[in-house]
């Protein structure tokens, strides 16, 4: 199950639009790895990223020949106070354009990087952000979590590629959900032990104790991942089952023909049918091994019930 306090804090920063999360360079280079030979002859857009300070960008543009890029793409949505994460001095938000080195050194340098003004605050739903958006192959950035239904909605409307951050949380969406079912978006790797570390522009005192870290100002969440279309090796391996079933040990629910499991590495080896799994089970998902069924609901279309109580939310799946 997931962290309490995690789930607490980005539903309070959520609620208070207060979910401006800086990823740090480390993070992206882990998860990124897993994808490199994808990225060749793509224009990449970072459309919700403060290209003076992103670490996107930085990678991006660092790596830019690496990975052998076309074109690469950073705005962000203007911010009405400068602070320590908003750089940016200028009057009207901007967008930066980088194509390459060109004088031979390897390295971004301010005059081989375009900045170029925008009309409007730079908004990812604005009309000249989507203009961007349309140049784009492949779309890599931290969302707002408050609006990553309407974010995502907007990749799929555009048919894009993308690795994001968002809240694990978003699964139990039914936009997002269906969107797993039918193999159209997928959890990558995700952060090492599970736990996403942000700098964050907010103070301790929007997060319960333990969570902000005042000397790093870093924010702590494990209910956090990576939600991608970019296929990776790692995700048809198959999992590993070791355990045989019981009929004792694996109850069927009240209200759905499936038995119940409540760790994705309990998954009985031997049985065939529909089978309740915690969401969890989506940072193990082999799409060549399971088929995903359903989401929560019984054939009462009422939450799922094992032995006269109600589980956290299941995914109901099968092995193919």
């Amino acid at each position: 199950m997931a962290n309490k306090s995690s789930n607490k804090n980005l539903h309070k920063a959520s609620q208070a639009k207060k979910d401006e999360f800086y990823t740090q360079l480390a993070d992206i280079e882990n998860e990124l790895k897993h994808y490199k030979n994808q990225f060749r002859g793509k224009v990449v857009f970072c459309n919700c990223d403060d290209p003076y300070i992103s670490n996107f960008f930085h990678y991006f543009a660092y790596n830019f020949e690496v990975l052998g890029l076309k074109k690469l793409i950073t705005t962000c949505f203007k911010n009405k106070q400068v602070d320590l994460f908003s750089q940016n001095m200028d009057d009207k938000a901007i967008y930066l354009e980088y194509t390459g080195d060109k004088n031979g050194d390897h390295i971004p340098n301010p005059e081989e990087i375009g900045v170029k003004p925008l009309k409007g605050d730079g908004d990812f739903r604005s009309a000249e952000c989507i203009e961007l958006l349309k140049q784009a192959d492949i779309v890599v950035t931290n969302p707002p979590f408050s609006l990553f239904r309407e974010y995502m909605a907007q990749l799929v409307e555009y048919k894009k590629k993308f690795l994001i951050i968002g809240s694990k949380n978003a699964i139990t969406y039914k936009e997002i959900f269906k969107l797993i079912k039918e193999n159209k978006v997928w959890l990558g790797p995700g952060f090492a032990g599970g736990n996403a570390y942000f700098q964050t522009a907010y103070s301790n005192n929007n997060y319960a104790n333990g969570v902000y870290n005042p000397e790093t100002g870093l924010v702590k969440f494990r209910n956090v991942g990576w939600f991608t279309n970019l296929d990776y090796e790692e995700r048809h391996e198959n999992l590993v089952l070791y355990k045989k079933y019981t009929s004792e040990e694996y109850p069927k629910y009240d209200n759905y023909d499936a038995i119940n499991v409540d760790k994705t590495a309990d998954i009985p080896m031997d049985y065939d049918g529909a089978i309740g799994v915690p969401i969890t089970f989506l940072d193990k998902y082999n799409p060549d091994q399971f088929e995903i069924i359903k989401f929560r609901k019984g054939d009462d279309d009422k939450d799922l019930i094992v032995n006269g109580k109600f589980p956290y939310f299941r995914i109901i799946i099968k092995k193919k």
